[in-house]
C-alpha cells in the first residue's frame, strides 16, 4: 500500500477563520484509491516552514501532496521549494505563457509580469490544468517520489484533483490500487469523537488494515482499507462485525448506500406509504425523497407548513397549542405529524419545526432547536435536536434527522 502526507499552506489557515477543508477531501479521495495517508501539516507563507514540510513529507511517503502557494505573488513559495528540494530547475513553458496570456487577454486585461511565474515549472514535471483559475497544478516524479502540487481554493482544488490528478495516480499505481480490499461504515446520530471514543482500542488496527474516520454533514464514515494477503478479507470482516457492534442502531448503511436510499428500501419492503409535513426545512426533506428515482412507489408526498396560519388550515394544528407551546414545540409537531397522516391516509407521517436561524426571538428556545415527530401505527414518537450550526447545516441535518428516526423505526421495532 503506498502512503501520502499532505501539505496545507496559507498563513490564513493559522489564523482559525478559514477552515482546512482541501486536507480533508484529499485524505478521503486518497482512502478510496487505497492510498494511506501518513500525515498531515499546515504550515504559513514562510520559505523555512514549507521547506521543513516537504523535507518530512519526502522522507517518509512514496506520495506528497499540497494545496496553496501556487499564484504569481512573492510570497507563493510552493512550488519554488518543492522544486528544490527535488532538485529541480524551474524553466519557462512557453505554452503555459501563451494560456496566460489568453486568459487575461479574453478578459480584456492587461497581464502582469509577475504572472510568469505561474508558467514556470521543472522540465520533468506534468503541468496539471486548473479550468477554474489561473494557477495551474504540477505532478511531478523523481527518484521513486511523486510531488502534487494543487491551488488552495477549494473549487479549483477539487476539479483540477477528481479532472487531473486521480486518473494520473490510478494509471501510475494502478497495481496497487486493484489489490486493496475496502469497507465503508457509515454512521448516522454521532458525532465524529463520540465514534472515535466508542471505538476505542479497535482504531489500533493491526498490521497492514488501515482505518480513517470521516464526518460529512451529519454522517461519521468509518472507511477501512486492507491490503491483499492470505487473512485480509477475514480481518476485515472482523473488524467490520465488530465495529457494527460498538455502534449499534447508529450504523445505517456500506460503502455507497445513503441513509436516503436505505429508509426508502425499508418502505419498499414493508409496503408502507410515508407523508411529511415541513416548516423549517421548507421542503428539504421531500425533495431529499424525491431525489430518489421511483419514489412515488412509497411517498404520497408533503405539506411545507411555515406559517402558524398554514399550520392550522392545512394540517389542523389547533389554535391554542401554537397560542400556549409555540410553533416550535413537541405539542405543535405532535399535531403536524398527526395531521398530514390523516389527510394523506399514509400509514407513515413525518414532521419537523424547528428554528434555522439566523436569530431567535426567544431565549428559551435558541436557534438549532428542532423537533421531529414520527407518526406511526396508534402513536407518535418526538425527538428533540439542538444544533449548533448555521441555518443551511440545521435544516440539512434536520431533514436527515428525521429520515434517520424513520429508518431505526422501521428497522427496529
Amino acid at each position: 500500500m503506498k502512503n501520502a502526507y499532505i501539505i496545507s499552506t496559507g498563513s490564513e489557515l493559522l489564523l482559525g477563520t478559514t477552515p482546512d477543508t482541501n486536507s480533508v477531501f484529499i485524505a478521503a479521495r486518497l482512502m478510496e484509491l487505497g492510498i494511506k495517508v501518513i500525515g498531515k501539516i499546515t504550515v504559513g507563507d514562510n520559505n523555512e516552514q514549507l521547506r521543513r514540510a516537504f523535507q518530512v513529507g519526502v522522507e517518509s511517503a512514496d506520495i506528497v501532496i499540497s494545496t496553496g502557494g501556487l499564484g504569481p505573488t512573492f510570497d507563493d513559495l510552493t512550488k519554488i521549494v518543492a522544486s528544490e528540494i527535488m532538485g529541480c530547475s524551474l524553466v519557462l513553458r512557453v505554452e503555459e505563457e501563451e494560456r496566460l496570456r489568453t486568459w487575461f487577454a479574453k478578459r480584456g486585461l492587461p497581464m502582469p509580469d509577475i504572472n510568469l511565474r505561474q508558467a514556470m515549472f521543472p522540465a520533468e514535471a506534468i503541468v496539471l490544468a486548473n479550468s477554474k483559475g489561473t494557477a495551474p497544478g504540477m505532478y511531478l516524479q523523481k527518484n521513486a517520489k511523486t510531488i502534487i502540487l494543487l491551488p488552495g481554493p477549494p473549487r479549483e482544488m477539487r476539479n483540477m484533483y477528481l479532472n487531473e490528478v486521480e486518473p494520473l495516480l490510478k494509471k501510475d499505481f494502478a497495481a496497487d490500487m486493484t489489490k486493496i480490499i475496502r469497507k465503508n461504515i457509515k454512521i448516522m446520530g454521532l458525532g465524529e469523537s463520540q465514534v472515535e471514543e466508542r471505538l476505542g482500542d479497535l482504531m489500533n488496527c493491526p498490521e497492514g488494515l488501515s482505518m480513517a474516520l470521516l464526518a460529512s454533514q451529519g454522517e461519521v464514515h468509518i472507511r477501512l482499507a486492507v491490503e491483499p494477503h492470505n487473512d485480509g478479507n477475514r480481518l476485515l470482516n472482523e473488524l467490520t462485525a465488530k465495529i457494527v457492534e460498538k455502534m449499534g442502531r447508529n450504523v445505517f448503511g456500506f460503502d455507497d448506500e445513503s441513509l436516503v436510499a436505505k429508509t426508502a428500501g425499508l418502505l419498499v419492503s414493508r409496503g408502507k406509504k410515508l407523508a411529511v409535513a415541513e416548516s423549517c426545512t421548507g421542503g428539504l426533506l421531500g425533495k431529499m425523497i424525491t431525489d430518489m428515482p421511483g419514489s412515488s412507489q412509497y411517498f404520497w408526498g408533503g405539506v411545507i407548513s411555515y406559517s402558524n396560519a398554514s399550520k392550522q388550515l392545512m394540517l389542523g394544528v389547533r389554535e391554542d397549542t401554537l397560542t400556549q407551546y409555540g410553533a416550535v414545540s413537541q405539542e405543535t409537531v405532535r399535531e403536524m405529524a398527526l395531521g398530514i397522516r390523516k389527510i394523506s391516509g399514509a400509514d407513515l407521517a413525518l414532521a419537523i419545526t424547528g428554528i434555522a436561524g439566523p436569530s431567535s426571538d426567544s431565549s428559551a428556545k435558541p436557534v438549532g432547536l428542532v423537533y421531529i415527530a414520527l407518526a406511526h401505527d396508534d402513536s407518535c414518537d418526538v425527538k428533540e435536536l439542538r444544533f449548533g450550526l448555521g441555518r443551511d447545516l440545521i435544516r440539512l441535518l434536520s431533514a436527515k434527522s428525521a429520515l434517520d428516526f424513520l429508518r431505526r423505526q422501521m428497522e427496529y421495532n
